[in-house]
């Protein structure tokens, strides 16, 4: 150990993320103590954003596979099968730490992390997504974030050059003092062209790619591990900064260099940098590897073994090269304009050794790093059953049509327009369905064929019943996927929770899996890469539990695709599944009430699958004019939003007298959707239905420029508009609401 290097003191093995236990685990492993830059090494690989120590016992319990299914989680992304020999690769990772200290760079580096997540597979990305919680509007810090995030997600993904096309934006208190921000990326690749990180062969060049190092986000993977407190401000050095343009020219040129036969395996630099790229790459391969430091391309002066292994600067890469390709591989670097350097070698030895001026600051068995990384089998306790809301029994002043507009202009329901018009999301001209409606459409390349995408969670069911909860995200984004007429085909998840050494908060971790893992098997939606992302809360208050799903589809033609806009008047609306009127956890109890209680809805996944896959049927037969599924404020709210796309009106039907009518237009039942047919096609529809053994029901007719509700004054389409539209934009503005 040199004289610069500090002393290994139980203060720095703390800085560093790690537990006493954890420090004797890493002596019993080495038998010695660990010089410095080998304590940042282990910090690296064993924090909770690495080694998932945490949820890996629970994650195991997940479906995988299918027969569509080309590689499951455990690389940079899944990968499926789409038919005539190409695949879409995707993934969804969290920037949630480092956007809350840092908006701009922090959401924008989120997005860099996962476009190179994807094409580091070999795919071309095609659009990405967002999932986004904020704090109380009313809070001092949320339009701060708010602002700082979008800015950051639009500037690196119209730079890079590929559309934002969905997603979603909530607001709760909750999350006042740790913002989410959730990254998803869609990428195409030839099915029998994906590349991977196993590296193979003995003495093979290890190659650094792309931007060169500097100090910006040392520590990053350990500060996304860790909860916040009063500091969140100082941590700001631990943030990344992006460059999109660079990372451009590393998509071309990695592209490039695979086609040309040059890669045998390729590691994003993402979490934990130099360190876990090369790592992973000789443990998956069973090989040890060499870094000589002294060649990696530096943009500050005089940084040590610790800081370049812990970098996190962005839009670099990690390659093991096949044997004679140096030169050519150089080349096609070169025209692009980046940096190049062979940094080590694939080595027999199973070691990771490092070496700087001269020095091994690092000899470690590198499987080890991440096999006997710790894993905890932590409490947990269950959550306690709500029992369902009694609409009787609530005490509701508002009238129907008020209570909607309230809905349509509150925080979570108003138009995030003010967002997504900041993305490009028609960059590459392939966006067939754009942000607003249930799941974002791209062509594959010159069609027919097209991926649709969405990004679904209801964080206050969640907490309320995990299990359920769980179950309910999963459903939501094969609906919305169903809702386009796309055969949803697998997902990716991104499990934001809080502090898991909290049993209470461990239960809801282990029970929104078991949830995910019911949904995903019944529905063969299997779950083929994702992200775990715990201690998110501040000052010791957790983020509601927050388990987003990304998930995707495919249709075969993009002619036939649903949309939820209402085409014509005189149209029969109907609505497909029961309605029951749940109005446990609903946003009508939160939002007019002021209440967050009572059971969620419960997911019936057979009922979902029978359902989704009529209408599916409906969409490719033609059937149904317009499509629409019922979620968040229940069938009031989607109608709405059916009228609002279209401009067009309904003249609605009187639910059943015996049932309260806030909870039939209100609640939350699941399983269901709305379709609009012409009148030729109704019988039809009906017929396919009582088949199917769906319940179905006429809903109203289409028509005028309002919703008239029996009984109610009529709502009128543009005033409602005002509403939906104004809140976003005079909030973000003028700081009003």
């Amino acid at each position: 150990m040199t004289p610069s290097e500090p002393k290994i003191t139980p203060e720095l093995v703390a800085e560093h993320g790690l537990k006493p236990d954890e420090y004797e685990r890493i002596l019993k492993l080495i038998g010695r103590e660990p010089s410095f830059t080998e304590l940042g090494i282990f910090s690296a690989m064993w924090n909770e954003h690495c080694s998932y120590k945490s949820s890996r016992l629970h994650l195991r319990g997940l479906p995988t596979k299918a027969p569509w299914v080309i590689q499951g989680p455990g690389e940079n992304a899944g990968v499926i099968d789409i038919g005539d020999g190409k695949a879409a690769v995707f993934k969804m990772e969290s920037h949630n730490h480092p956007s809350y200290i840092e908006p701009h760079q922090g959401a924008a580096t989120g997005v860099g992390g996962i476009l190179r997540d994807v094409f580091t597979m070999g795919a071309r990305p095609i659009a990405s997504l967002n999932a986004l919680r904020f704090g109380d509007p009313k809070h001092p810090r949320t339009r701060h974030l708010v602002g700082g995030v979008v800015s950051g997600i639009g500037s690196y993904g119209n730079s890079f050059g590929v559309p934002t096309v969905g997603g979603q934006v909530g607001f709760h208190t909750r999350y006042d003092g740790n913002c989410l921000v959730n990254a998803m990326a869609v990428g195409l690749a030839d099915a029998d062209k994906i590349f991977y990180a196993k590296a193979t062969g003995i003495g093979l060049p290890v190659v650094y790619l792309g931007s060169k190092t500097g100090r910006d986000g040392i520590h990053g993977a350990t500060m996304a591990s860790a909860s916040f407190g009063e500091d969140a401000e100082e941590k700001r050095p631990t943030v990344q900064v992006g460059d999109p343009f660079a990372e451009k020219l590393l998509l071309e040129a990695c592209l490039e260099i695979m086609e040309a036969g040059c890669v045998v395996a390729i590691q994003d630099m993402g979490a934990a940098g130099l360190t876990s790229s090369a790592v992973e790459m000789g443990a998956k391969g069973g090989l040890g590897i060499e870094l000589d430091l002294d060649n990696v391309p530096c943009r500050e002066e005089g940084m040590s073994a610790y800081e370049m292994m812990l970098s996190e600067s962005q839009e670099r890469m990690l390659m093991v090269l096949a044997p004679g390709k140096e030169e050519q591989a150089e080349a096609i670097f070169r025209k692009w304009g980046l940096d190049f350097a062979i940094v080590g070698r694939t080595t027999d030895t199973l070691r990771f050794i490092v070496r700087h001026k001269g020095e091994v600051k690092a000899d470690l068995p590198i499987k080890e790093l991440g096999d006997e990384a710790p894993l905890y089998d932590r409490p947990w306790v269950e959550t306690p059953r709500q029992v369902p809301i009694d609409p009787a029994s609530l005490d509701i002043t508002a009238t129907l049509p008020g209570a909607l507009e309230r809905l349509i202009g509150s925080p979570d329901f108003a138009s995030k327009r003010w967002v997504w018009e900041q993305y490009d999301h028609l960059i590459l001209n392939n966006t067939a369905q754009r942000p607003g409606g249930d799941a974002a459409v791209v062509r594959v390349e010159d069609g027919p064929k097209g991926l649709a995408m969405t990004c679904d969670v209801t964080p206050r069911y969640c907490e309320a019943d995990p299990f359920e909860g769980g179950k309910q995200a999963v459903a939501e984004a094969w609906r919305n996927l169903t809702a386009v007429g796309a055969r949803p085909l697998a997902l990716t998840d991104n499990l934001n929770f809080g502090n898991p050494e909290k049993p209470e908060i461990m239960g809801q971790l282990v029970g929104c899996l078991r949830g995910i893992g019911a949904a995903a098997k019944e529905l063969e939606f299997p779950v083929v890469s994702g992200n775990v992302s715990l201690y998110n809360e501040t000052n010791g208050r957790g983020i509601l539990p927050t388990p987003t799903i990304g998930g995707v589809g495919v249709l075969d033609d993009i002619a036939k695709m649903a949309t939820l806009d209402f085409k014509a008047n005189g149209e029969t609306i109907l609505v497909l599944g029961v309605t029951t009127g749940w109005l446990g956890q609903s946003a009508f109890l939160s939002e007019i009430l002021d209440r967050e209680d009572g059971a969620p809805p419960p997911v019936d996944l057979a009922l979902e699958r029978r359902t989704g896959d009529l209408v599916r049927t409906l969409i490719a037969d033609g059937l149904v004019t317009a499509v629409h599924d019922v979620s968040d404020g229940g069938l009031l709210v989607a109608l709405a939003e059916m009228a609002l796309a279209s401009g067009i009106g309904a003249s609605l039907a009187i639910p059943s007298p015996e049932m309260n009518p806030f909870a039939y237009w209100f609640g939350e039942d699941q399983a269901r959707y709305i379709v609009t047919v012409e009148g030729s096609a109704k019988a039809l529809v009906l017929r396919r239905a009582e088949m199917a053994g769906v319940s179905i029901a006429k809903l109203g007719t289409t028509g005028g420029d309002r919703l008239n509700i029996p009984g109610e004054r009529p709502i009128v389409i543009d005033a409602l508009r005002e509403r939906h539209e104004a809140w976003l934009p005079i909030y973000m503005g003028a700081g009003l609401m």
